[in-house]
């Protein structure tokens, strides 16, 4: 069947393609045959990746997201493929990352009716997304998908989610699109700088805090050059490690999970903090624990694209609703008339210990391996990551050099990793990209192999095994300690080299701290997708701890 030139399907294409999409990352479904249909005749502007799981794709579209600054698109079929999709919406709300997930529904004349597959998706992603609609007027098709690309990158970024009626999507779409949709963003008024400049001023122990998404490589740059020239010390938020390199002399290190002691000792002794971007929630925080909201009320500057998330916690000094890259760039003209020089070498100091790599007692050191991954690989490398125990090891002694080098999870996903890096290397083919991934991270997306072979997307996943849930075995041990008490943690993995081997994928296997540069190289020059299976110790279960420690 040939569609009519105005469906509102071709206008749903005819919209992606104005907007500068250039991939759909899917699982097909009938729901929304006429979709992929009409993305049939736009093959030469907009790739479709047909994925393996709907978590998949979605991840790989939340990772686009948060790589490109534009809208991550994937598109999914029904009840199931909906809510497998769900973990990345969840990512992407958590994240701040623009993304638009579609979704094919039944048709409106069957709503109601319990029909198959049938899910209120208003309902269902309601408390997940920015907005969550379904197209019922076809002829407002275009106004309904542009209006999905602005909500999606204005205030804090975040996804959409639209769900397509497949008897609408045959129906006149009304008018096509006529120009892209151009993003409204909040400036800083100059009263509220000049006020910033006199607490700076004042200050004698301050402490910058960046965060969130959305930042410009130009804006990151502007702020650091201009932290570092006055010695303003520097924290970056959980998992937003690339807005500045790693390398600045005025870097402290990462307010995460495994927080250096001497980073939230000085995050608490400081007598002014100005968080811009970054929302302050559970984990930069550390458990809420890092600030107190009589001291904030005198102490913290709050910017952020979201006036939601202003005061939302802790109650600020001063607090401005502006874009990220914007407020960088007005903060970055301020003259304090003083600098911080000593406190600056003094943090920086303290992260170049830490991230020193340490001992263990097992024949692979994670922080060795994870120090040579940033010694050999180039500043612009993507490296990507899931959630468990072993990215302590990767955040912690991988040092970070350039803007949008890193994929990670703020909401800690598992499975999350190895779809980034495929929708990385999609985006960046000729950059090295390389996922860390845990065993039981991994293999909850890890039929995504299949994907990368199918498509050619040659990124390199480490597989660190310990044969364990390490995060949950780390607690388990901590809360309920004895070999006798270990329950639901212990995992049979398959030989990781074969499982890569049968998908037509590159694998080496590697159980020697030694032996993981050969592997990796290995691995990078395989000219295929390629897997590195190194095996470690559940006994080092993170950096400085051991089982056996926390038993005792």
């Amino acid at each position: 069947m040939t569609q009519p030139a105005n469906t509102a399907a071709r206008r749903l294409v005819e919209t992606l393609v104005v907007n500068g999409v250039d991939r759909v990352f899917c699982v097909p479904g009938e729901s929304y045959l006429a979709v992929l249909d009409a993305l049939a005749d736009v093959r030469d502007q907009i790739q479709v990746i047909a994925c393996r799981h709907e978590a998949g794709a979605a991840n790989m579209a939340e990772a686009y997201g948060k790589l490109t600054g534009k809208p991550g698109v994937c598109m999914v079929t029904r009840g199931p493929g909906a809510t497998h999709a769900s973990i990345g919406v969840h990512t992407a709300h958590q994240d701040s990352t623009p993304m638009i997930l579609f979704v094919g529904q039944i048709a409106l004349t069957d709503r109601g009716r319990g029909a198959f597959q049938e899910v209120d998706y208003r309902e269902v992603f309601g408390g997940l997304a920015k907005w969550a609609t379904e197209l019922e007027s076809p002829e407002r098709t275009v106004e309904v998908v542009e209006r999905a690309f602005a909500t999606a990158l204005q205030g804090r970024m975040g996804p959409v989610v639209i769900a397509l009626p497949e008897d609408i999507l045959h129906e006149d779409g009304g008018p096509a699109p006529v120009r892209a949709v151009t993003p409204a963003k909040a400036a800083l008024d100059p009263a509220f700088v000049e006020q910033v400049r006199v607490r700076l001023a004042q200050a004698e122990r301050p402490l910058l805090v960046l965060g969130g998404s959305g930042w410009t490589t130009e804006a990151a740059a502007a702020i650091g050059d201009w932290a570092e020239r006055i010695g303003l010390p520097v924290s970056l938020s959980f998992r937003r490690k690339d807005i500045l390199s790693n390398d600045r002399a005025n870097y402290a290190g990462d307010l995460g999970l495994g927080c250096n002691p001497k980073l939230t000792a000085r995050a608490k002794a400081a007598d002014l903090i100005i968080a811009v971007g970054a929302r302050l929630g559970e984990n930069p925080t550390q458990g809420y624990t890092l600030l107190d909201r009589a001291r904030t009320a005198d102490t913290l500057i709050h910017i952020h694209p979201g006036a939601e998330e202003l005061g939302r916690v802790w109650t600020p000094l001063l607090s401005a609703t502006a874009d990220n890259s914007l407020a960088a760039l007005a903060l970055s003209a301020i003259d304090p008339g003083r600098t911080w020089t000593a406190e600056a070498e003094a943090a920086h100091a303290d992260y170049q210990a830490f991230s020193t790599p340490v001992p263990v007692g097992g024949a692979v050191n994670m922080s060795e391996c994870m120090a040579h991954l940033g010694e050999i690989l180039p500043p612009d490398a993507i490296v990507t990551n899931g959630a468990g125990n072993f990215a302590a090891w990767l955040h912690r002694f991988y040092r970070h050099r350039a803007c949008r080098t890193q994929l990670a999870p703020t909401s800690g996903a598992m499975g999350y990793g190895y779809p980034a890096a495929l929708a990385a290397k999609s985006v960046h083919p000729d950059t090295d990209v390389i996922c860390i991934a845990g065993d039981g991270d991994y293999l909850m997306t890890g039929q995504e192999i299949a994907t990368a072979v199918q498509y050619g997307i040659n990124a390199v996943v480490v597989i660190v095994d310990n044969g364990t849930y390490g995060t949950i075995r780390m607690h388990q041990e901590t809360h309920y300690p004895g070999a006798q008490r270990v329950i639901a943690t212990d995992l049979k993995n398959p030989d990781f080299v074969k499982y890569a081997e049968a998908f037509g994928a590159f694998g080496i296997r590697c159980e020697r701290t030694e032996d993981f540069p050969a592997a990796l190289e290995a691995a990078r020059n395989a000219g295929r997708p390629a897997v590195v299976h190194l095996i470690t110790s559940a006994e080092d279960i993170a950096p400085n701890r051991t089982i056996t420690g926390l038993r005792s």
